[in-house]
């Protein structure tokens, strides 16, 4: 494949466009690809500062979900970011796009099935294309590596070169003039440390660095900047040491940048200005608790699925933490703009439920639920409601998922093998899955919806709780401590709750309890045309069985609808509930939730 870039003259540059590419396997089962493209089409990221807007090769309005089903077999994926630098002097960089991927269908000799969304909610616009891992003919897609890493960047330069001209010497010495003082890998950088032998640069004349003035100029200036971080110093006038941690450290300052720069636009948007001393960069690590509401959320790696979150803190703080993979998909859907949530360390050490299992199979490395349960009716362990069962099915069911991990076997229904070694194996498997912090979404409504709503609200635990979140009034904190009082009058004005004669206001103890119970039934019953079914409400001790239809969000929070042949009812919902849509499932309500009791026939069992 012969390339323009390579026929060009000596005296011509092409555009320079940055290729981001990844192959992505995808999991059978797995929502990842739906959270991903869900996500490149979030608010504020179009020209108008609108929701992003799918498009294709011949349509700009691509239905998402019918891509992904297409795809739904699929092994894998291709995942695409293409960054013109002259992006914003292009006419149309949706066209752009399209020259682009039907250049590739004319290299790969297939047509390709792909989808592209533009952002311009950074200072380079860019597009996201995601192309199905199948070509024309129904085939996994082949794409060669070399093609990837460069024939597609390639491509589109000559593209870009062809609508805007090559690249002229002012044009360069301006873009590299802006190089030197840059937080961030340059191509500055990049050219000194392959030019530079073991760590080493020399530039004076004798060593036969004689270049044009400009060229040393770029190279002096940028080594004094990077003197000043530390990262380059100079043994003898024109003899530069480069640190070995000049590019890592450097790549580091450019994600620290783009993160200080994320959160400065989030709040803008919301006219807001806070000092850089309020910031608070966490990583993928959390060390303490923080609630707060999000203001932005991105991809940290826009290829992949690491969610960064920026969290206008109570503590008057603004944070930046970055999810794993494995959380991403249930965090992306479920912390919307303006949500309130916490983060928090992820738990360290062994579940209790794993020590349990560890101490029945102390040993003999067997673990029996019918001991378990013999172990429990003697009186030797504390087990609420004395409901016997449901404890031990919840450990059995641990033991169900740590067997998928393959930590533990199952010989029959009373007959589990544990290794030794099984409360660190289990402890690793956790971290693995969670990461090193956790998300927890507290309100799926913003603040000032909160005020007046009829449901229990966040704002209404924090007021009832005897452990309340410390509030600093400065922020996010100084709004909530007003809100607070606004809802208090509202709970007066609603009749949940009373001003004493002392000026006092006075709640009953289980007014969150009473506010879940009334919304529900409110909700419920006004369900029942569209159900075609009476609703009926269930009560802690109560069994719920029937099919798992839906969700549907309230105030006080996230509810599963379960149906049967007589009536319907509403129960709490949680992230493991999904993998049941459209199934039968049975439980009993529990002070805590619902302890779900699934047969083996039927699927596995999960824990609320």
């Amino acid at each position: 494949m012969k390339l323009l870039a390579e026929r060009r003259g000596p005296g011509e540059r092409t555009r320079r466009v940055v290729v981001k590419a990844r192959i992505v396997r995808l999991k059978r089962g797995s929502k990842s690809a739906d959270a991903h493209l869900r996500y490149l089409q979030r608010d504020g990221t179009d020209r108008e500062g609108e929701r992003g807007r799918l498009y294709g090769s011949g349509t700009d309005a691509v239905d998402g979900r019918e891509f992904v089903e297409r795809g739904r077999e699929d092994r894998h994926q291709f995942r695409f970011i293409v960054a013109p630098e002259d992006g914003d002097r292009l006419s149309d960089l949706r066209a752009f796009t399209r020259d682009v991927m039907t250049q590739m269908e004319t290299d790969l000799g297939t047509r390709l099935d792909w989808v592209a969304v533009d952002h311009f909610n950074t200072g380079h616009p860019h597009s996201h294309v995601v192309i199905r891992g199948k070509d024309e003919t129904d085939k996994d897609l082949i794409v060669a590596q070399d093609y990837i890493t460069d024939g597609v960047r390639l491509r589109a330069q000559e593209l870009a070169t062809l609508e805007l001209g090559p690249e002229t010497d002012l044009e360069l010495r301006t873009k590299l003039r802006s190089e030197i003082s840059a937080e961030r890998f340059t191509r500055i950088d990049r050219t000194m440390v392959s030019e530079a032998k073991e760590s080493v640069l020399d530039l004076r004349p004798e060593a036969g660095q004689v270049r044009a003035d400009f060229d040393r100029t770029l190279r002096i200036g940028r080594l004094r900047t990077l003197a000043r971080y530390g990262l380059a110093t100079e043994s003898e006038p024109g003899v530069w040491r480069l640190s070995e941690n000049l590019e890592p450290t450097l790549r580091d300052l450019g994600e620290r940048g783009d993160i200080i720069k994320a959160i400065n636009r989030a709040l803008k948007e919301r006219g807001e200005e806070r000092a850089l001393e309020s910031y608070s960069l966490h990583g993928e690590e959390a060390t303490t608790h923080v609630v707060g509401r999000v203001i932005d959320k991105r991809l940290t790696d826009e290829l992949g699925e690491r969610l960064g979150f920026v969290i206008d803190g109570i503590d008057g703080r603004v944070h930046h933490v970055a999810l794993s993979a494995q959380a991403m998909a249930s965090a992306a859907e479920e912390a919307s703009i303006g949500s309130i949530v916490e983060i928090a360390p992820a738990p360290t050490g062994p579940r209790p439920a794993d020590r349990n299992i560890a101490h029945v199979a102390r040993g003999t490395g067997d673990y029996r639920p019918s001991a378990h349960r013999a172990i429990a009716e003697a009186g030797n362990v504390r087990v609420p409601g004395s409901d016997y069962g449901a404890y031990v099915e919840s450990h059995v069911r641990r033991l169900e998922a740590l067997r998928r991990a393959g930590i533990v076997e199952r010989i029959d229904a009373d007959h589990w093998r544990v290794p030794a070694d099984f409360e660190t194996r289990a402890v690793d498997y956790d971290a693995q899955r969670r990461g090193r912090m956790t998300l927890r979404l507290l309100s799926n409504l913003d603040l000032e919806a909160q005020i007046d709503a009829n449901g229990a609200t966040w704002l209404d635990r924090e007021l009832t709780s005897p452990n309340r979140t410390p509030i600093v009034r400065a922020g996010f904190g100084a709004e909530v401590s007003r809100a607070m009082e606004r809802r208090k009058e509202a709970l007066i004005d609603k009749g949940h709750a009373r001003r004493a004669p002392d000026g006092v206001i006075r709640a009953p103890g289980d007014l969150v309890t009473r506010l879940e119970r009334q919304e529900i039934e409110r909700v419920g019953k006004s369900m029942t045309a569209e159900k075609h079914a009476p609703f009926k409400m269930k009560g802690e001790g109560e069994r719920v069985s029937g099919v798992f239809t839906g969700t549907t969000n309230l105030v006080s929070g996230k509810y599963a609808v379960i149906e049967n042949a007589y009536e319907f009812t509403l129960v709490p919902w949680r992230p493991a509930m999904d993998e049941r849509l459209g199934r039968q499932i049975s439980g009993v309500i529990r002070d805590a939730g619902v302890s779900w009791d699934f047969t083996r026939a039927r699927g596995l069992g999960i824990g609320m």
